[in-house]
């Protein structure tokens, strides 16, 4: 038998897997412009992969959230520049950046948002939908 409160653990999953979505977007963003030396590895992407986790009814029922499956880092290849007066820079001039898309990033924050404040909505919806019912209770 379900929680009849389920309704609200199932977007909360969505709330905080979308948090760690927002969060390693905000990384990669924030480390986009980094520069270390050729011989060095470039900044990491983190990249969130999320997994459905499954509810207490079986293969035709209702689910029950979502989770951080895991978090990926990039290689750290990045890309070689030619960039002479940075200090960093090699005797061919060339210094290694992070190879972060900024587009990329920022078309996943959207997607990111939007489902952040989905499952708000949902979950907003469900407490006022208990708050009334307790509310009818009380007569």
């Amino acid at each position: 038998m379900p929680s009849p409160f389920s309704s609200l653990g199932i977007p909360a999953s969505g709330v905080s897997t979308m948090k760690t979505w927002i969060d390693a977007i905000a990384h990669n963003v924030a480390n986009m412009n980094d520069v270390v030396r050729t011989s060095e590895r470039a900044f990491q992407s983190q990249y969130v992969f999320a997994n459905a986790v499954p509810g207490s009814f079986g293969s035709g029922g209702i689910g029950g959230g979502v989770r951080v499956g895991s978090i990926q880092q990039s290689d750290g290849d990045g890309v070689l520049v030619f960039d002479p007066n940075n200090p960093l820079a090699d005797e061919n001039g060339l210094v290694r950046r992070a190879n972060v898309d900024l587009s990329e990033q920022m078309t996943n924050l959207i997607i990111a948002q939007r489902a952040y404040s989905a499952n708000v909505t949902v979950f907003e919806r469900a407490r006022d939908a208990y708050r009334q019912a307790l509310e009818i209770g009380k007569f």
